[in-house]
Order: C-alpha cells, then structure tokens, then sequence
C-alpha cells in the first residue's frame, strides 16, 4: 500500500511535492472518514487484483495537503514487474467538469499563439509534406519541400508540378496521385524522381485530401528519400551476384543467394526496429513562445514538466531565466535571438536552468516568426531535456498497455498507428485490423475533422482547438453498434510530425445514469412543491373541520346518545392528527426551500432553545436529559432547533416504562467536522429497520402505541443532508439507541 511512483498532476492534485509522497501509505490521500473501509478495499482488491474502470456511480473523496476535500473517480490497473505486481492508480478531480466552460474560452483565447507554436513545430520537420490539388498545383508545402525541389516556397506554392520535373519523372508522380484520387485509398508508393540531373528515390505516403462534405480535391504526400539506402542495397545485390557467379554449383549457387536474400530481409527488419524504438524513445518537448524582446507569451505542459514554472508563474517573464547566471552576464540570451532574427533559425546543445536552480543539458531550436510583410513578430523554442532517461519511450508503451481507458494514437492524416488492449475490447477489433485504417471508422463523426486541415485552418491549428478538452462523441464497434464515448486529446512529438493520443472512454452508463439523476431531481422538485402547496392549501380548510368537530364535542357531549359522542371523538381525532401530518409535511417541504443561510451557530443554544420547546414532555416523563459542552459550528439556526427536538422528542417518547436517561454530545472526526451524538436508554431498533426509519411516513408502532405522522426522522434526515453530511442510528432491541450526525466547524470558534 505504499507509494512509488507519481506524475506532475499529482503533486498538483494534491498539493504535495513527490519527495513528500514516495513511500508514504496510500491512505494519506484519504479522508479520515473513509481510510478504514478504503484499507479494507485494497487489501481485498491486491488479493484479486483486476482492472477496474472509472465508475461515475461511485463517487470517492480525495484529500489535498491543505485538510480540502474533492470528489474523484479512481481506476485501477495492475502493472507486472520484476519488483511484483504494482496497481496503477488514475485518479480525475472531477470539479473541474463543472469549469470546463470557463477552460473552453480561454483555450481559444490561446488559439492564435498555439497555431503560430505548431506551425513552427511542423515546419521543423526534415520530411517533406505537400499538398497538391486536382491540376497538380502544390497549395500547401514546407520547407522541405522547397529544399527537396531547390527553391523557395513562394516559387512551389501555386505553381504545377509539371514545371518542375523531367516528363519521364512527372509522369510517374502523377500517375500514382491520379490512382489515389480514383481509389479514394491511403497507400505509400517508391517514386523515383530526377532532379537538377541526379535520380533521387523517395518512399511516400499519399491520401486524397477532401473536403468537409468528403468530396476529393487533391492528394496529400508525405516522403521519405531513401536514395541512399536503396544504392546500398543495390550495391549489396551486385556484390552478392559476383560472389554467386564465381561458384560452380547450382545447389551452392541458390543457398547462397537465398542466404543473401535472408541477410537483407534481416538487416531491413533490424533497421525498422532501429526506427521504432527510437521513435519510442523520443523525449518531451518543452516548448513555448515569445515576443521579439524574449518576454514568454505561452506555456506548454511539457515545458512546465521540464523546467518546473506553472504558466501563471514564467508567462510575462524573460526567457534569460533558463540561463545559467554566468551566461546571462554575457549577455548570451540577446545573443541567441539576434542569431535567431538573422537566420530564421537557431540550434544549439547548452546547459539550461530550471526553477529550482538545477542544471539540465537541453538541445534547443529556435525559431523566428515573421508576418506575410517580413516584419518579426516573436520566437518559439522547442528543447528537450538530453539528461533524461532513454528508456521512457518503454515507459510509455507499458503505461499505455496498463491504462484503463482504451489509448488510440491517431496521425494527422488521421490513421491509427498505435492503439492498446482496452480500446481493442472497446471496438472489437483486433488490433491488427485497426492499425493503418482511418480512424473514421470507429468514430464516423467530429474526431477525425478535428485532427485534418481544411480551407481555413492547419492540420496543427485544429488539433490545437480541442488539445486538453473532454470531448463527448459517438463510436461504433465492429459489429455496427454505435455506444456514447468521451474523448481526451494530447499532442505527442515525432519525428513523422505530432502524433495525437486519444483516451477513449465508454460513457453509456453514465449517460443513462445522468438521464435518470435529472428525471430524479425534476421528480423531487415536483413532489416538494406539490407537498408544500398541498400542505399550506389544505390548512385553512382543515381548520375550520377541527374547530367544529371541536365545539360538537364540547356543546354537545352527553346531550346524545353513546355512539354520536364516539362518532364526534373519531372525528376530532381525525382532523387532529391531519393537522399534525400536514404541519410536519410542510416543515419538509420548507427543510431545502426556505431555510436560512448557514452561519456561525452555537450549537449549545439551539440544544437549549430545543429543550425548552420539549419543557412539559421532559415534565411529564421526569426525563434526565444530560449534555456536553456543544461546539460552534457552520448551521441554520432554526433547522439545528428542529433537528435536535425531534431527536430528543423521539427519545422521551419511544420508551420502556422507567425515567428516560438522554445524553448529547459532540466530538472531533479528525477532520473539520463534528460528530453529534443523541443516545438514548428506550426500546431500541432492530437492524433491518435502521434505513428505514428516516424514510417519509415510516412507522415501527402502531398509531395506538405511540403518536406521530412517521415523518419526524425523515425531516431530520433532510436537515442533515441539507448542512452536507448525514444521519445514522446504532441500536439493539430493548437497549436503546445513539443516533449520530455531522456538521462542519465553525473555524476558530469554541
């Protein structure tokens, strides 16, 4: 049950730094009032551990450093590892749904710095990525693009690609745009192209590029030249066919070109499993924008997570801070934007600083920003930390696996390069089936749009939009089946370009369920106003049947026969006790309605204004009722009067024959709360009526054994739940009872 291992979001969530955390039990995150039964939880769930998914049903409490408590929901996933088997904890403050409004309007107030951060990310790529319409004119490229082709962009953008190349090289290109835009299907191609004289291999990727209503206005391209690494195959096959030319026999001749051909086939699988483990193995991006002076404009998560500065603290502030001071004194900071400004582009592998004075070697790229006129509108940085460990890329492949939530990684062209085995039994795919297909296919709609570029945004400007938002969208499994999901998006850097990572969650229960706490809520709210309207409508009228039953009764008692003065004592009964019943049905439709705000309340004096009202009951039974000294706490006045006088009343009344011995007191729960007790020496309850009695109308005696409507403990249920806590009763048949409730403090008050 201890800790070992915790993110940033943690200690944010929290309020603790790691150190503070690492090794200590897990309860210390635990609200006192919930750590026993939560140890009891995990020794039962380390016995049979399982993943168990984020259940909005159950709603759990969490307990920051500072004593505040927030609602979460907590998933669990066993980790194997060589140390044993560690659970995996993701924990969601789920509060912040209730902000996630106010989160949307400032992400688009960051909207035209994030576009202007991603452009200058995805122009940093060294692969070139172009699209090109119908006609074969290129409407989009990057700079690799012109350094492939030898020229600028301007002289590429709008222009045919006919211009550019040899007929023979032309052809060959635009025959297999051609077959995409006929297929409509997503293929990568060997394109041999002659340029400036010297024949270049590339291996591309291309797609149709479409519009929102999925009509074909192009291909989009993204390559790779393997000039290089395809001479060395040839020249590998030519020395293979001199080797084989100078042996005699045919057996030996085809073993040893099969031996050949296995050796290649081997050295291309080991160099793919070169790319993908360093493709695993990339390092978060710090990255961040700035002004022409070096003031920062924008914060990325991955730059906090490096260099320590929550974006309230380092936005406005100079960069020069991630200096070291003896660099700052050279002046090396202005130095590095000046270099920047005159090249358009900076890199370099220095010593760095991040917020609590450590030093980190950091390889950095900036990156000037320029306006359509030339004029230089800011910088970005991207760094990374060279120090950390290269083994996060595995990390983050297990991580991934041992998640929750079904993890789907997605490509800008919108094609799933990588997924988990949640997201497999979400989708009943296997993942082989769902690898290099469009995610289109199990989230037909708003996913996919988001992630590809149409007329008026970049592919980088409309990732932006949703980076860091709950997204409630539709997916379909193989079977067709369609089911409600919530989709959270982050970015993740490649060297392919940004990849995203969607957390995929099956919301169904929880939509059915919110259906339900909504016609719940309408439902109560109707039935409390129908009880405070029928209740406050009928008294008038009932009034006026009591006080006539009543003056028959004493007008004219005797003056009948037996059974007249009967039929008149049922009757002013009757209307005596509708009296009663609709009085308390009042007060319970008033407990959330008309109450008063909760203010700082001697308990003590309401205790003391209940028991005058109890004076003649406490009278007449001779009851001894005894008290603690009472604590000031956060409560309505009158309800606290209420609420104890019905428990008081309830122990005078519900007892053996005997004087009535009620004690009241009051303690610490270890947090901000006080635990009231009322205890009691009466009949005592049974323990299958313990919920029942604070239900409305519910009796356990007859009307001839006790008076009462049955809804005094349900008006104090609802007192209790109205001040944020609740109510319960510990008895035993024939031995009396203790009812308890909770109430907050009233901080610095006795």
């Amino acid at each position: 049950g201890r800790i070992v291992l915790i993110n940033a979001q943690t200690e944010r969530l929290f309020g603790y730094r790691r150190d503070e955390l690492v090794g200590q039990l897990i309860e210390i995150l635990v609200p006192d009032a919930f750590r026993a039964e939560h140890l009891q939880h995990r020794q039962a769930y380390v016995a049979h551990a399982h993943v168990r998914v984020m259940d909005e049903s159950l709603e759990l409490r969490g307990l920051r450093k500072d004593a505040t408590e927030f609602p979460a929901e907590i998933s669990l996933s066993p980790l194997e590892t060589a140390d044993g088997v560690l659970v995996t904890a993701a924990i969601r403050d789920i509060s912040v749904r209730k902000a996630s409004e106010k989160h949307m309007a400032q992400l688009s107030r960051e909207l035209i710095v994030k576009h202007q951060m991603l452009d200058s990310v995805v122009e940093g790529t060294t692969d070139p990525i172009y699209i090109r319409d119908l006609e074969d004119l290129f409407i989009l490229a990057n700079g690799a693009v012109a350094d492939v082709l030898g020229r600028s962009l301007k002289e590429i953008l709008g222009k045919n690609l006919r211009e550019m190349l040899p007929k023979d090289s032309y052809d060959a290109v635009a025959q297999s745009d051609r077959e995409i835009v006929r297929t409509g299907a997503t293929c990568t191609v060997e394109e041999m192209v002659e340029i400036d004289g010297i024949t270049r291999i590339f291996l591309t990727t291309k797609c149709p590029y479409r519009d929102a209503d999925q009509k074909t206005l192009g291909t989009i391209g993204i390559s790779r030249e393997i000039t290089e690494r395809r001479n060395l195959e040839e020249s590998r096959v030519e020395e293979l066919k001199r080797d084989i030319s100078a042996r005699k026999e045919a057996d030996e001749h085809l073993a040893f070109v099969e031996g050949g051909r296995r050796l290649m086939e081997e050295a291309l699988r080991e160099s793919e499993e070169r790319y993908r483990m360093l493709l695993d193995g990339i390092q978060n991006y710090s990255i961040f924008m700035m002004d022409p002076r070096g003031q920062i404009l924008s914060w990325h998560a991955g730059a906090e997570r490096i260099k320590g500065y929550k974006a309230e603290e380092i936005i406005g502030h100079n960069f020069s801070c991630f200096f070291p001071p003896e660099d700052v004194e050279r002046g090396r900071p202005e130095e590095v934007l000046r270099l920047t400004a005159e090249d358009g582009r900076h890199e370099e592998q220095r010593m760095r600083v991040r917020k609590d004075g450590s030093r980190f070697l950091a390889s950095v790229t900036l990156t000037a920003l320029r306006d359509p006129a030339g004029n230089l509108r800011g910088f970005s940085e991207l760094s990374h930390d060279l120090s950390e460990s290269k083994e996060s890329g595995a990390k983050y492949r297990g991580l991934l696996e041992a998640a929750p939530d079904g993890m789907v990684v997605v490509n800008q062209g919108g094609e799933i390069v990588l997924l988990n085995l949640q997201a497999e039994k979400q989708f009943g795919y296997r993942r082989d089936e769902l690898v290099g297909q469009k995610v289109k296919n199990i989230i037909p709609e708003g996913f996919a749009e988001r992630l590809i570029a149409d007329d008026l945004r970049s592919a980088a400007d409309a990732l932006a939009q949703q980076i860091g938002t709950g997204l409630e969208l539709t997916g379909r499994r193989k079977d067709g089946t369609d089911f409600p999901i919530e989709i959270m998006l982050s970015p993740l850097e490649s060297t392919e370009g940004i990849l995203v990572t969607a957390a995929i969650r099956d919301i169904s229960v929880r939509k059915k369920s919110e259906a339900h706490v909504q016609e719940l809520n309408r439902s109560n709210e109707e039935l409390g106003q129908f009880a405070y309207v029928a209740s406050h409508d009928l008294q008038e009228p009932l009034r006026m049947v009591a006080s006539y039953t009543q003056l028959l009764s004493r007008r004219y008692k005797g003056r009948l026969d037996a059974d007249a003065d009967e039929y008149i004592a049922f009757a002013v009964d009757g209307a005596n006790r509708m009296q009663r019943l609709i009085q308390d049905l009042l007060v319970y439709s008033r407990v959330a309605t008309k109450g008063n705000d909760l203010r700082h309340t001697s308990s003590g004096e309401a205790l003391q204004r209940a028991l005058i009202n109890l004076s003649g009951a406490i009278e007449d039974s001779n009851a001894l009722v005894t008290y603690d000294v009472m604590p000031t706490v956060l409560a309505d006045e009158m309800q606290l009067v209420q609420l104890f006088q019905n428990l008081v009343g309830n122990a005078i009344k519900y007892q053996n024959p005997g004087i009535p011995l009620i004690h009241i007191s009051a303690a610490r729960n270890g947090g901000k709360k006080w635990i009231f007790s009322v205890k009691d020496n009466g009949l005592g309850i049974e323990p299958q009526y313990f919920d029942k009695i604070f239900g409305m109308f519910q009796r356990l005696h007859k009307r001839e054994e006790f008076t009462g409507t049955g809804i005094g403990l349900a008006i104090c249920k609802k007192i209790v739940e109205r001040h944020g806590g609740s109510i319960s009763v510990e008895s035993q048949l024939g031995h009396g009872s203790t009812f308890r409730f909770a109430l907050a403090g009233s901080e610095g008050k006795s």
